[in-house]
């Protein structure tokens, strides 16, 4: 029978357990973890989990460069949890908030030796759950971590499912329908589903462009603040404008609104982002305060989705070279690309700044 849930379908569920603040289970060969979220875990599932054995906080090697931990596993460090430390420690090491009002949490004393795979999976969950990637980890023989989700009924996924590096989902299209847009009457919209239950995306289709030809492209990541609000702090406003204005002239071309806020880190955390630039940080330093690589974005999206609409080479709307590389990589032939230099403020001049300099925006 099919009833069962399938990997893919259990990690979905896990993520969404953590965001609740519920623990899961995360299954290796001979050893297991009982996971849960620094930033969503209750005080009383803090104490829980002590009562199981030793408690590690597993941090990204980002956040503990910030924290002066050793990463002794290269791209994560095990913190260990001190004896009389409360909720609130926990979550003031996971949360760079904290870091200019209570300096002191440290020293942290790091574990080393060992296999860190359950740590790294945690972390892997936590960020395409869109948390702060800081769980609380605690490793037990895998037989005793599976009684205990069994009686506790708590979500179980296997080492060997969950990705070292994120996987682009399989997206299919779920609707498309026909709406006239300011820029041009011959709009119409596709709605593409991942299979992995993360957010859908948007590809806005302008007129009826030749498969065999270059089409007119902008791949564009959702931003909530710049998009819909008028943020004078970035330029993705303008860009999405300029760039619909480009293809109604055109009258052909396609525009793909992904659900990559934040540059994929999610919008809570792109507002967390938002707080540390206002301390001085620019884009790319919040972010790895955070425990986030410079950009956490997936464009393969993109490419999945114009391979779907019969599309093999594109014109490309970017100033960001990575995007044209992954369009490559994905089996895209970029033909053209097209700059998109709009938006520039005394808001946002620092950030323009930061993208040339330390993500090659060319701009």
């Amino acid at each position: 029978m099919s009833l069962g849930l399938d990997a893919v379908e259990r990690l979905a569920r896990a993520r969404s357990d953590l965001r609740m603040g519920a623990g899961i289970a995360v299954l290796g060969p001979e050893t297991g973890a009982l996971v849960m979220a620094a930033e969503t875990v209750p005080a009383a599932r803090l104490a829980d989990l002590r009562s199981l054995g030793e408690v590690d906080l597993a941090i990204t090697d980002w956040r503990a460069e910030t924290l002066k931990a050793r990463a002794y596993d290269g791209d994560l460090a095990r913190v260990a949890l001190p004896a009389d430390a409360e909720i609130d420690w926990v979550r003031a090491t996971a949360n760079p908030a904290a870091d200019l009002e209570w300096p002191m949490k440290g020293p942290y004393l790091t574990r080393r030796g060992g296999d860190p795979s359950l740590h790294r999976a945690a972390i892997a969950l936590l960020k395409s759950a869109h948390l702060l990637p800081a769980a609380l980890v605690v490793v037990l023989p895998a037989a005793e971590v599976a009684a205990l989700a069994e009686t506790h009924r708590l979500s179980s996924v296997a080492l060997s499912d969950v990705p070292p590096m994120p996987v682009a989902p399989v997206l299919v299209e779920i609707a498309a329908a026909r709406v006239p847009l300011q820029v041009n009457e011959a709009g119409r919209v596709r709605v593409f589903r991942p299979r992995d239950g993360t957010e859908e995306h948007y590809a806005v289709e302008v007129g009826a462009a030749d498969r065999a030809r270059p089409v007119l492209c902008r791949l564009h990541s959702a931003c909530f603040t710049g998009d819909l609000c008028g943020s004078l702090k970035c330029d993705c406003g303008p860009q999405l404008h300029a760039a619909l204005d480009q293809i109604g002239t055109a009258g052909e071309g396609v525009l793909l609104y992904l659900n990559q806020e934040g540059r994929g880190i999610g919008l809570a955390n792109k507002m967390r982002a938002y707080a540390l630039q206002d301390q001085g940080f620019d884009t790319v330093e919040a972010n790895h305060r955070l425990g986030f690589e410079d950009d956490e974005r997936d464009f393969r999206l993109g490419a999945n989705m114009l391979r779907t609409m019969g599309f093999r080479e594109v014109r490309l709307m970017t100033n960001n070279p990575r995007k044209v590389a992954m369009m490559e990589t994905c089996g895209l032939r970029v033909v053209e690309r097209v700059p998109l230099k709009v938006g520039k403020t005394t808001f946002n001049e620092g950030y323009l700044a930061t993208k040339a300099a330390k993500s090659g925006h060319l701009l």
